[in-house]
């Protein structure tokens, strides 16, 4: 069907002949981006700390490596199901990678930031009513005798892993589909699985953040602040240096592939 035919053009093939297609550049429904943003990332949150809070409260009915995995299937469903609406990013490192790397508009940056941090929060405070502060609400620290140094190299290593997976995929228009979810939520759970009992295997500020604001000590937070976001900027450089410049179809994962209707 040609474009005189069809009478426009979807957003792939304005993307990929260069030109964001208007609802990318319109605000007017940015809060569905933004809900997106909140809601996917109090999921994972809620998932990610929440393993650790009812493990606790279950008295080990939770295994070490059900744990872990939970936050890697937690991203798998939340890709599948709104990632063409904004993208799922759910972590500001992954955000701050897409803008980097000129798939993300810089002027949506504190947007997206701050809906991950809202829902973060919320997941948090959801599960300090419904449990208190178990399993120090499922915070991320270094492990035994592990220096902060060292849990910030990891987190720092961890992360740079996790944001070639996510931008790897993403080049091909693999991150809205089976592909991207598959291999992102199959690293998460992977990283767990050797290194959390280093520093927790974060790879996300927010999820690391959330629960020390609410614990009320944010004595490490630095950490898992730093660690993922240099990680980050990391992995774009890697990504510059396997495939050059960004792409269209990065684009086209990195801020969704929804047809705004109304």
């Amino acid at each position: 069907m040609t474009k005189a035919q069809s009478g426009k053009l979807t957003s792939e093939q304005l993307m990929l002949r260069g030109s964001p297609p208007p609802d990318f550049l319109e605000f007017a429904h940015e809060w569905r981006r933004l809900f997106s943003e909140a809601w996917g990332t109090f999921l994972l949150v809620v998932v990610a700390a929440g393993a650790a809070v009812v493990g606790a409260r279950s008295g080990g009915e939770i295994t070490p490596g059900m744990k872990v995995a939970a936050p890697g299937l937690m991203v798998m469903a939340i890709i599948y199901f709104m990632g063409t609406v904004s993208g799922a990013h759910l972590n500001p490192a992954v955000t701050l990678a897409f803008a980097a790397r000129r798939n993300f508009p810089w002027r949506r940056v504190p947007g997206y930031i701050g809906a991950q941090l809202v829902g973060g929060i919320a997941a948090a405070s959801f599960l300090r009513a419904m449990f208190g502060t178990a399993a120090l609400l499922g915070a991320t620290t270094p492990g035994s005798g592990v220096s902060d140094v060292k849990a910030l190299a990891m987190e720092i290593l961890l992360t740079t892993g996790l944001v070639s997976t996510i931008l790897g995929t993403a080049s091909g228009a693999r991150n809205i589909g089976s592909n991207g979810a598959l291999a992102i939520g199959g690293y998460i759970a992977l990283a767990g699985f050797w290194a959390s009992p280093i520093s927790g295997a974060s790879m996300n500020p927010v999820r690391s953040f959330a629960p020390d604001l609410m614990r009320g000590d944010l004595s490490t937070t630095w950490i898992y602040v730093a660690g993922p976001l240099l990680g980050a900027l990391i992995a774009v450089g890697f990504e510059w240096v396997l495939k050059g410049n960004a792409t269209a179809a990065g684009t086209i994962a990195a801020q969704g592939d929804h047809q705004e209707t109304g």
